[in-house]
């Protein structure tokens, strides 16, 4: 199963875990990554915006998942991406993978959000107490695809 969500309200991890899980008794790994909004080195967010194209942006989510699913004897998966207005510390992401064993169900968790900030059509703006500004994309995500290659 592949429930692939994009919403503006969060999201209860252990509700997901319970989800991804199902009624599955070959499931012997279950692994999650959170990804939340973080306050900037120089200066407060007072906010993040996060925009998509609804139908685009399904559509990369599901292919992102699918090259997962091609390269990890993987089960059930979850990803819920969150949109709209956010504040430090909220939560932002969520992706969830489930293996009979565990290198599969990490490996595939770490590629598919790889894949995500890279690949997927999210537009992030910053607003700080002086300015607002789109996030730019940054080399260190590029380089983590490169090792998936």
């Amino acid at each position: 199963m592949n429930r692939i969500i994009i919403q503006e309200q969060d999201f209860d991890l252990s509700t997901e875990v319970t989800l991804a899980r199902g009624a599955d008794s070959n499931i012997g790994a279950i692994v999650s990554f959170v990804g939340t909004v973080r306050d900037l080195e120089n200066e407060s967010i007072k906010k993040m915006t996060l925009e998509h194209y609804l139908s685009m942006t399904e559509k990369a989510l599901e292919s992102i998942v699918e090259k997962a699913k091609n390269r990890w004897p993987i089960g059930n998966t979850t990803v819920i991406h969150r949109v709209g207005d956010l504040s430090i510390n909220d939560q932002i992401v969520l992706v969830i993978t489930t293996s009979k064993h565990r290198k599969a169900a990490f490996e595939s968790c770490e590629f598919i959000m790889d894949y995500l900030k890279t690949q997927a059509p999210f537009w992030k703006k910053e607003h700080t107490a002086t300015e607002s500004k789109w996030v730019e994309a940054k080399d260190n995500d590029a380089n983590q695809i490169d090792k998936w290659r």
